[in-house]
């Protein structure tokens, strides 16, 4: 600003900076880190310009592809998503590496004549995959056990709720949806109007993760909660997902991945549990838990995934490691000690 003579600083000025720059005004994943960070600075100065905060997250890029290949990668891009029906979080990646690659073949002046498995090939020599290298020495961990609660533990974590204001409210709702159905956080934070049946006191929805359809009986537990706070906690608002953030820079909004991280945690820190063991202490450790505890009442793995809404028993079988009172059940009685190298009572025998 200073070799321009610019006293003051404006949106205009600081694009123009990153044009200079780095090339470009957009934050893409296809820059190299240290220009991520820069257009990520100059960006947080303009949201503070402009909107007297700062924006959490900078704007997706928006990908233009002209041209032949252009062209083909928006058919090809059309397809997965029509065609073959693709959640729109993979067309998205799709998108996004098909970008790097329309770039470079832009960059180095290909056509569709002259495109082979040699080009491809180079196209990879100029990618950084460095970070995927693994070390030869590189030993993989064992799946640790789930962390989790009993049903008395549960119950504790939420009575810290206070539910008299407009956050506690939100907050209890978000806890008990996870503690009484064992919802992902995805599934809770895009938990909409439509999802409930009022006349039937049902549930339903598509998992955002698996999109398996599942469906749950509302709980009076559930359908108070969500009553007080349609009622008396939630900012009004058109939008049609139920639990909304407070946050200047997302009001009325979803919640972001963040603050639903921090929303067991905070809870878990009050209730003291935090303190006692080195159990986790997220969100996921209400669905751990749901599980857990179904198992010990001897409900049919089955069930509990059909209410986990597993595609599958082989993911719900890692519960197991945590059933216990089964488990001692598999347990072969103590041999006969019939060796001279054992110790009893502190002697050799």
């Amino acid at each position: 600003m200073d070799n321009h003579r610019f006293s003051e600083f404006t949106p205009e000025i600081g694009n123009t900076f990153l044009e200079e720059m780095v090339g470009t005004h957009l934050h893409s994943k296809a820059l190299v880190k240290s220009h991520r960070v820069t257009v990520r600075g100059v960006r947080m100065l303009i949201s503070l310009n402009t909107k007297g905060y700062i924006e959490e997250h900078s704007p997706s890029t928006d990908h233009i592809f002209t041209g032949e290949f252009g062209k083909l990668i928006l058919l090809y891009l059309d397809h997965m998503a029509n065609v073959l029906k693709r959640k729109t979080s993979t067309v998205r990646n799709a998108e996004l590496y098909l970008f790097r690659f329309y770039c470079f073949l832009s960059a180095h002046r290909y056509d569709i004549s002259n495109l082979s498995f040699d080009v491809i090939e180079n196209f990879h020599r100029e990618q950084d995959y460095t970070m995927y290298i693994v070390s030869d020495n590189y030993h993989f961990r064992e799946g640790k056990l789930p962390s989790t609660y009993s049903e008395e533990e549960i119950r504790t974590v939420l009575y810290c709720v206070d539910r008299s204001s407009a956050i506690g409210k939100r907050d209890y709702l978000f806890l008990i949806l996870t503690a009484e159905y064992g919802l992902r956080n995805g599934d809770i934070r895009q938990f909409r109007l439509d999802h409930i049946d009022w006349d039937r006191n049902e549930i339903r929805f598509y998992q955002d993760k698996t999109s398996n359809s599942v469906t749950f009986p509302l709980l009076s537990s559930v359908g108070n909660a969500i009553i007080d706070y349609l009622k008396n906690g939630r900012p009004i608002t058109d939008t049609i997902e139920i639990i909304l953030s407070v946050k200047p820079s997302r009001k009325s909004k979803t919640l972001s991945a963040s603050a639903v991280s921090s929303i067991a945690a905070k809870y878990f820190g009050k209730s003291g549990l935090s303190a006692l063991n080195a159990r986790h202490k997220g969100t996921h450790v209400f669905r751990h838990s749901l599980a857990s505890n179904m198992l010990a009442k001897e409900v049919p793995l089955l069930v509990i995934s059909d209410v986990l809404g597993h595609s599958s028993t082989e993911s719900t079988k890692t519960y197991l490691k945590v059933d216990f009172k089964q488990l001692k059940r598999c347990a072969l009685p103590m041999p006969a000690n019939h060796s001279p190298f054992y110790q009893r009572g502190g002697i050799w025998l």
